[in-house]
């Protein structure tokens, strides 16, 4: 089917258009806290709908719907399994501990609360990470485009990095954030389109799922069998819902960072919870275009999963409105490269460079260097996207990636804020034996589902004993960073209140 003119147009012209939006914000620029974290002046609001749009990015309209075209419905598990509780529990337990110690990066909070050197090498591995996940996002900007417009691959890769790294550059968090709210909404407008022409062109919902339960029966299925090799039920109950999960939304950089910015406490908390709200919509979103893509589509169009969902833009929406609705995707995919570049030259300046190469330069210093950094990482990032190809499919690549670090830094996270016995030693070696565990799990190619739940047993196992057997931390340390010592000064607060009172 032809990409007709006005399509191109619509596309061309949001490009542009979010480009010279996120340049405006270039202005607001001036110190390292203005780059990192906004100046602190994040209302609730923005961080609500910057997380929504940093979360159902690339990873989740791109991958999720490849995931539903090759699994099926047990793909909606990575919304329903876990992620709404873990945002509660980000919200009320872990965002508090971050914003009251002024901290920028996670692996910052954990340096204060253990030492510096699990400081540095939460921040070298998470920010390894976050490089590869750009080449990741990269990967699937230029897919899509090179799927709807047939432009090159690496045309496509390239403009995405172009647009996005220059407002990002330029605008730091604010303009990430900002820009955030105004993508989220495009992309909801363009998911709920999909979905109505989806079902319309079906003959209704109820004929659709008939259609589907007959043809792919196997798709219908919430769980797949333990000998499933990518997702099976015992790996995503356990993995995913107990330790993916809640580490993605208590220990991800690129999420946590927006609270970090918050103008209060109270800004930070309400924007996680505020955001639960929306993400809600998501598994309706990201999951039906793969299937419409499975009932409409030869086999023979569809090469790669991941291509289901521009080719159903490309084949089920009329001119016009398909442009529309591949802006709101590209929208997606813009605010997940966004987010994740301006929190990788956080952790890497924040954490590395100005811990370990210069450590009493000017802020100016610091602001350049985040620069600097930014557009490196742009570089690297399209360097790298190829390498997502060797993958069944993003979402695979994504996970397959998490599961090396996430259960050990969720366990390292949850026993600092939860413990006080944990000491400085425990936290050190449960989380390098942790993160050694799951390499080694690797070696013997186990699920990254039970990679990542057994490092995070591993982890905190390790931490709790080493922790017993060595000198416990002194309380000063531990005011302001663990559960126990923040109740104990509230009700210290109190007393002295009352007897001034009296």
């Amino acid at each position: 089917m032809p990409v007709y003119f006005i399509d191109t147009f619509i596309i061309v012209f949001y490009m542009g258009g979010i480009l010279v939006f996120g340049l405006f914000f270039r202005k607001y620029v001036s110190t390292t806290e203005d780059f990192f974290l906004a100046g602190k002046m994040l209302p609730w609001w923005v961080i609500g709908f910057s997380i929504i749009g940093t979360n159902i990015g690339a990873y989740d309209y791109i991958g999720a719907a490849g995931g539903a075209f090759r699994f099926g419905i047990a793909q909606a598990n990575y919304e329903w399994l876990g992620a709404i509780p873990a945002m509660i529990v980000s919200a009320l337990l872990v965002i508090p501990y971050f914003w009251r110690s002024g901290v920028y990066t996670v692996p910052e909070y954990l340096g204060k609360r253990y030492q510096e050197s699990v400081r540095t090498i939460e921040a070298f591995i998470y920010g390894l990470f976050l490089v590869a996940l750009l080449g990741i996002f990269f990967w699937a900007s230029g897919l899509m485009l090179h799927t709807y417009l047939g432009w090159p691959l690496r045309l496509s890769i390239l403009i995405t990095a172009v647009i996005v790294g220059v407002y990002t550059i330029t605008g730091g968090l604010a303009a990430v954030a900002v820009t955030d709210v105004v993508q989220l909404g495009v992309m909801f407008v363009g998911g709920i389109s999909v979905a109505i022409i989806g079902f319309w062109k079906a003959g209704g919902v109820k004929v659709f799922f008939a259609n589907l339960a007959s043809a792919h029966p196997q798709h219908l299925k919430v769980f797949l069998p333990l000998d499933n090799p990518d997702y099976p039920w015992l790996g995503m109950i356990f993995g995913l819902g107990l330790v993916l999960s809640p580490a993605w939304w208590c220990a991800n950089q690129s999420i946590i960072q927006r609270t970090l910015g918050a103008r209060s406490e109270w800004d930070a908390k309400a924007g996680m919870l505020f955001a639960a709200f929306p993400k809600m919509m998501v598994p309706l979103l990201v999951i039906l275009p793969g299937f419409f893509a499975l009932m409409f589509a030869s086999p023979s169009e569809i090469a790669n999963p991941d291509q289901a969902l521009p080719w159903v833009i490309r084949n089920l929406l009329p001119p016009g409105l398909a442009g529309l609705v591949f802006v709101a995707f590209v929208a997606a995919l813009h605010s997940s490269v966004d987010s994740t570049l301006n929190s990788a030259s956080t952790l890497w300046t924040r954490d590395i460079y100005q811990r370990y190469v210069r450590r009493d330069a000017s802020d100016r210093h610091y602001l350049f260097v985040g620069r600097v950094l930014t557009g490196c990482f742009v570089v690297f990032g399209v360097l790298f996207a190829p390498v997502t190809d060797k993958f069944p499919g993003i979402y695979v690549a994504m996970q397959n990636l998490l599961s090396f670090f996430q259960g050990p830094t969720l366990a390292t996270l949850l026993l600092g804020i939860l413990w006080w016995r944990s000491t400085k030693w425990g936290g050190l070696f449960g989380l390098t034996g942790g993160v050694a565990s799951a390499g080694v799990m690797f070696l013997f190619k186990m699920n990254f589902l039970y990679v990542a739940w057994w490092s995070f047993v591993v982890s905190g196992l390790i931490n709790i004993i080493v922790s017993l057997i060595t000198l416990p931390e002194k309380p000063e340390k531990l005011r302001g960073l663990v559960y126990g010592f923040i109740e104990r000064d509230k009700k210290a607060q109190e007393i002295l209140k009352q007897k001034a009172e009296g």
